[in-house]
């Protein structure tokens, strides 16, 4: 029977496996190798060989309701989209709440994962630490969960890119950058749009000469901001707009085709619009615009100080080269049967459990990447990975393909977002019941059906469900808004207030407006329903 799991890691896929396990009644034991929980969201002043990095200026993606965790909500005053600091705050405070961090060894590495040592015993695993004064340490564990993420070792494929032996700069990953400092006055190239590659670019531009983005199939640019000034990921990522986008692909595809370039011509910009991948950032268009930064296709080749692009434009006097080329992934604990690939992906049942085991007691937590925030998505993978090591989840080792992302060496782990979580949800039995609950709580059940897909949606039933969950949906908009309450103006009296807009331009749809405008009786139901009293 498992009873001692040992996670490693205590980022955000390791708070969250920790608590699933107390959850469970299970004993977890976590391993950090720095002296600190947060992982990623720890800003270093220097990098740390091993260990993922983020430079000073960095905001998160996600909007604070969209990356909170489902029995957690983020405290109101904090910014939607916020610094890494205060990430890093909200990690504290979500691992003081559940009394975390009395769980946690720091400074403490795991050297090695091996089957544990009685043959008669299956499931069991042998891990071997290092402590910081260097003593060595050997545990036995009835499961583990890998937590370490993939942003540990950059991906610099200096190959593919004749000359650069005769460069007479400097360059280095993304990885090393921590900020301009150094840049001032330099004229740089930045390879790769992707990731972090925008924002560095633009973090960059504010001092140096100037700025050329290299971008091999250039990007589609969402700003963090969406219309009316609401965060824009929570605005489009209902349960209703991927109904819409699954009966109504192509339409889908057109309209937000349409809505990204109707802020900008991606075209125009040099951003090729049948880009796959998206890149967020508020500032880009307007470095290009200003000229600070300018776009350019793939590098052919470096020359000294010269660099060499695909349509036979030359950029001379290059004093750095930064290369955003993203990260490739490994876990050299880990026995070499469980590191096996199919293509480029690793070998995990719904990106969590590699096949092949006879007892499931082996779980990747957050190794997957999807057009959102990572928490929700490592905290379903723990919380059903604890049910399973239970026995409460049977699984089945039939490896499950990504069939909406192109499956290439740079996104290896990609997933389309909701549908992975109910998927999960469904194995947990967390997945709402939306027919049940509009028969139940019909305001509540638009919330769940129009409104954004928070993780609050997977503590209303089953397992692990949490009291709190309805009121958190309802109030989650109050908390949008609380932060640009630092200088209230007066709505006219003849405009709709504030927070029907808001539930006007959170439906998504533009199909959805066009009935409730004929319909006005729905509308106001609908708004009773819908609007945070």
């Amino acid at each position: 029977m498992v009873q001692r799991v040992a996670v490693i890691g205590a980022g955000i896929s390791g708070l969250t496996s920790i608590k699933s396990c107390l959850d469970e009644g299970l004993e977890p034991t976590c391993f950090e190798s720095s002296h600190d929980i947060g992982g990623l969201w720890r800003f270093k002043e220097e990098p740390e060989p091993g260990r993922a990095n983020i430079y000073f200026s960095v905001i998160l993606n996600s909007s604070k309701e969209r990356m909170a965790f489902s029995d957690f909500p983020p405290p109101a005053e904090l910014p939607n989209n916020m610094h890494h600091s205060e990430v890093l705050q909200y990690l504290r405070l979500y691992a003081q709440a559940f009394n975390l961090l009395q769980h946690i060894y720091f400074q403490t590495t795991v050297t090695a994962v091996s089957k544990g040592p009685d043959p008669a015993v299956e499931g069991q695993w042998v891990v071997e630490t290092e402590g910081r004064d260097g003593q060595r340490q050997t545990h036995v564990f009835d499961a583990v969960m890998v937590c370490t993420g993939h942003f540990t070792k950059p991906h610099l494929p200096l190959q593919d890119f004749p000359g650069i032996e005769t460069f007479e700069g400097r360059y280095f990953h993304t990885w090393e950058y921590c900020n301009a400092e150094g840049l001032q006055r330099k004229r740089v190239v930045v390879i790769g749009v992707g990731g972090s590659g925008g924002d560095i670019a633009v973090d960059i531009s504010r001092v140096a000469e100037k700025v050329y983005l290299s971008s091999r199939s250039g990007a589609w640019v969402v700003s963090r901001v969406g219309q009316g000034g609401i965060p824009v990921d929570m605005l489009g990522n209902s349960r209703m707009d991927m109904m819409l986008q699954k009966f109504f692909p192509s339409w889908s595809v057109r309209t937000a085709e349409k809505k990204l370039n109707d802020v900008f011509d991606h075209r125009l910009y040099g951003l090729n619009i049948f880009a796959q991948n998206a890149v967020v950032s508020d500032e880009l268009p307007g470095r290009i615009i200003s000229g600070r930064v300018q776009v350019k296709p793939n590098v052919k080749e470096i020359c000294g100080s010269s660099v060499i692009f695909v349509d036979g434009s030359i950029i001379d006097k290059v004093t750095i080269l930064v290369f955003a080329t993203g990260y490739n992934y490994s876990f050299p604990f880990l026995p070499p049967a469980l590191q096996s690939k199919s293509g480029y992906r690793l070998r995990l049942y719904k990106h969590v459990f590699p096949p092949g085991l006879t007892r499931p007691t082996l779980a990747v937590v957050g190794f997957v990447h999807g057009l959102g925030s990572l928490t929700p998505l490592a905290e379903m993978q723990a919380r059903w990975a604890t049910r399973v090591f239970k026995g409460e989840c049977l699984i089945s080792h039939l490896m499950v393909g990504c069939k909406m992302f192109v499956l290439s060496e740079r996104n290896p782990i990609q997933v389309d977002y909701i549908p992975y979580l109910d998927s999960l949800a469904d194995l947990v039995g967390v997945r709402p019941n939306l027919p049940w609950l509009f028969l139940k709580d019909p305001r509540l059940a638009l919330q769940v059906f129009m409104g954004p897909c928070t993780a609050y949606q997977y503590r209303l039933t089953g397992p692990g469900q949490w009291a709190g969950a309805r009121q958190a949906i309802l109030t989650q908009w109050e908390r949008v808004l609380q932060p640009f309450r630092t200088r209230v103006i007066p709505e006219p009296e003849n405009r709709l207030t504030s927070k029907l807009r808001i539930m006007l331009v959170f439906s998504g749809t533009s199909l959805l407006c066009l009935i409730l405008c004929k319909k006005k009786c729905l509308c106001s139901v609908f708004s009773f329903l819908l609007v945070p009293k």
